[in-house]
């Protein structure tokens, strides 16, 4: 690179990086758009609309009918926001909450009432039309009982899978929206027989919704498949509409709404800031650490670091992503990652100067040896990302997508920006050893030699974790884990207090005394414009809600008429449960089948998964042991480790594929012990600087976000212990007893 070139690569990046990094704190205009004040944030950081629904005519609807409303319309709501929830309340009711907006009339407007939807055949058997067109409007001849009974409604909405509004465009490109339609296998037939005989008779077949027609287009010819389109002059938000009126209309049960609230932040406002704080602090730490032990590389490394948080944040904006604690979770992986990345790389670089190349040919020689290293670890981890953003539940959603944004970002600043910067500092004159700095030649550690004892502790640890989950069930909890109510379910106390309180008084104040009275953890969620206030604990029987009561009245002069008390289920339901595992267990397929094709060694893949389950039951053993509050976080952080372990194994799995020359069982030995002790630093480095990251956020934040970072700081040990120990031991251990079959 000419020293021209140079100038200018260098100051086009600082350049870019300071205006991106001005848009991110000022905006694009006067209002702040595209700041990091415009981010769409979760519930939990930022409050939203909830809106309670009520089964018609039921007190106690079937179970399963309840399961299959709340499943249906979780996945409806998350077109808003995949952090929106929904969850049952009482007996029949279910509670929808959307984060990131303020207007519940307008969602309301736009979700529609859930109720029962039909077809209808336009005449019944005896020929009697079954609704007639007045000139301006369709109108029933008959009412929805006695169509039911002679048997005109041909379909109900529960026989629909899907609606979607589609475009499409004819020869001379001109383009027309249009209701794709996709019926159940039951459906399917059903609709084969409806569409058969309205086709034979040149009939219509009405979709009728909640007191009105939704449609009644014509029939040109019997449907068979399941599937049909209804066209016409739409405009794209008139099949918008339709679509969603008829995807609203299939639920299992009818629903009309009770009433809607906007509710505050569940962490509040202090969460956000003492996060930022503790972001901050972190960041200047591992700012620190990278210059002090990389020198120019480390200058450049947190330059590219800078570039890469100011890209997430003006991104997160662009894509217009839902940020809650997930989120968060999925952002510290992915900076752990782009320090890795740059770890790798200069640890490259030094060898090959310790090696005798020179500083020129060091850096392009490091930059290509790391490459296979940070692909391979960062496709790993991206493979899962991808996996969980398409299968995984709504909560899950959310950290996936943050995260395979944040690889992406991460694996572009350390081999572009990075890369360009080292090369431009290079070419204005920066070409001493000293600036780089050189491998110390260290002998190999017999860690194989005491894989015993490395195995021994692991399997101590996670049967202690067994032993602890096995002792608070039968002993002294009822629970294996503490689980919050976002897997259990537990109790809404709706507090009508005399007086507005903010989230940091309720926090201080009243928490810890509802925590006296019930031994639970707190949500608290405010309800804007009033002085209402929700407080989620876990189930309470009969006699601690009158002792709960009992507190309000006599420490806060609240009296029992203002203080009313629901039973809520779990937020996290059966359906996302099994979403979630569906999720992870082809996530590791798809992990095994690259590894496979990458290393030519199945061996490679089990190891990586068999320490990637191990890090994740010794998290588990410390939720056990340390009785940490199970919620809606928890996943993430398992998730969130998951991630790390495998680029952190995949790391020291590159160097053995790279130092294995002849598969004999002594050097093979050697091989092993090589590559970790090479690794070692790579290894210590980058837990040291996400520990710190993490750390920071134990320190500053809040409760609930403690209960966050607690298990993910002893994540990142545990990842670093089973990288260095355990992974490159079991893959041994797994060559040497099962050898394969030997080339020619």
């Amino acid at each position: 690179m000419k020293k021209s070139t140079a100038w200018i690569t260098l100051i086009l990046i600082l350049a870019l990086t300071i205006g991106i990094g001005f848009i991110d704190i000022k905006g694009t205009d006067s209002q702040g758009t595209a700041s990091a004040k415009d981010i769409s944030l979760g519930l939990d950081l930022a409050g939203g609309v909830s809106i309670t629904y009520q089964v018609v005519g039921e007190e106690t609807p079937d179970s399963t009918d309840m399961a299959d409303t709340i499943y249906k319309l979780q996945q409806r709501v998350e077109g808003y926001s995949t952090e929106a929830i929904v969850y049952q309340e009482g007996t029949n009711r279910i509670n929808i909450e959307i984060p990131g907006v303020s207007d519940a009339n307008q969602i309301l407007q736009e979700l529609g009432r859930p109720g029962t939807l039909y077809f209808i055949s336009e005449t019944d058997d005896a020929g009697n039309r079954n609704y007639s067109y007045t000139g301006s409007e369709w109108v029933l001849n008959k009412t929805i009982d006695e169509l039911l009974a002679d048997g005109s409604i041909r379909l109900q909405g529960t026989d629909v899978a899907d609606a979607r509004a589609v475009s499409t465009q004819d020869n001379l490109k001109n383009t027309s929206y249009a209701v794709s339609l996709t019926m159940t296998e039951e459906g399917k037939s059903k609709f084969a027989d409806a569409t058969t005989r309205a086709y034979a008779k040149g009939e219509t077949l009405a979709i009728y919704y909640d007191g009105s027609f939704v449609s009644v287009p014509s029939v040109n010819g019997a449907l068979t498949t399941g599937e049909a389109q209804i066209t016409g002059d739409f405009t794209y938000d008139e099949v918008e509409k339709i679509s969603s009126t008829i995807r609203i209309g299939g639920l299992a049960l009818e629903l009309e709404e009770l009433h809607s609230k906007v509710v505050g932040a569940q962490l509040g406002q202090d969460a956000i800031s003492t996060s930022l704080k503790a972001g901050i602090f972190g960041f200047v730490a591992v700012a620190v650490f990278m210059i002090a032990v990389y020198f120019l590389p480390g200058v450049c490394a947190v330059i590219a670091l800078v570039a890469y948080v100011a890209l997430i944040v003006l991104l997160l904006n662009g894509f217009d992503m839902t940020l809650t604690l997930a989120g968060i979770a999925g952002i510290i992986l992915s900076i752990g990652m782009a320090v890795d990345a740059n770890v790798v790389i200069f640890a490259r670089i030094r060898e090959e100067i310790a090696a005798g190349y020179s500083v020129d040919s060091a850096i392009k020689t490091g930059f290509n040896k790391a490459l296979s290293a940070i692909l391979d670890g960062n496709i790993t981890t991206l493979i899962a990302a991808i996996v969980l953003w398409i299968l995984g539940p709504g909560s899950v959603k959310g950290f996936a997508q943050t995260l395979v944004l944040g690889i992406v970002l991460s694996m572009f600043t350390a081999l572009v920006v990075t890369r360009l910067l080292i090369r431009a500092f290079y070419a204005l004159g920066f070409t001493n050893v000293k600036f780089y700095g050189k491998a110390k030649d260290r002998k190999p550690v017999n860690f194989l030699s005491r894989r015993g004892l490395f195995f021994g502790i692991s399997l101590a640890v996670i049967a202690a974790g067994f032993i602890f989950m096995g002792v608070n069930k039968f002993g002294l909890h009822r629970d294996e884990l503490n689980y919050s109510l976002e897997f259990k379910g537990g109790t809404a106390t709706t507090v009508d207090f005399d007086r507005e309180w903010n989230l940091d008084e309720l926090t201080a104040d009243v928490a810890p005394e509802i925590e006296k009275v019930t031994g639970s953890n707190v949500q608290i969620q405010t309800i804007s414009g009033t002085n209402e206030v929700i407080f989620k604990t876990n189930s309470l029987d009969v006699e601690t809600r009158d002792d709960l009561e009992n507190m309000f009245t006599e420490k806060f002069s609240i009296p029992s008429s203002k203080i009313t008390t629901e039973t809520i289920s779990s937020t996290i339901s059966g359906e996302m449960k099994r979403d979630t595992i569906i999720a992870v267990v082809v996530a590791i397929v798809l992990m095994l089948i690259y590894i496979r094709i990458r290393f030519k060694d199945m061996r490679f893949g089990i190891s990586s998964i068999i320490a990637l389950a191990h890090d994740v039951l010794v998290v588990i053993a410390f939720y056990a042991a340390a009785r940490v509050s199970v919620g809606n976080t928890f996943v993430a952080c398992l998730l969130t480790i998951v991630g790390y372990s495998i680029n952190a194994t995949i790391v020291i799995f590159d160097r053995i594929r790279e130092n294995r020359n002849i598969a004999t069982r002594e050097e093979l030995t050697e091989i092993v012990n090589k590559s970790v002790t090479q690794t070692l630093s790579r290894s210590i480095f980058t837990s040291l600087t996400t520990f710190a990251m993490v750390a920071f956020l134990f320190g500053f934040g809040v409760s609930s976000i403690r209960d966050f970072a607690l298990p993910l700081m002893v994540g990142i040990g545990c990842g670093c212990y089973s990288s260095i120990c355990i992974a490159g031991a079991l893959w041994y251990t797994f060559k040497t007893k099962f050898p394969g079959k030997k080339k020619a």
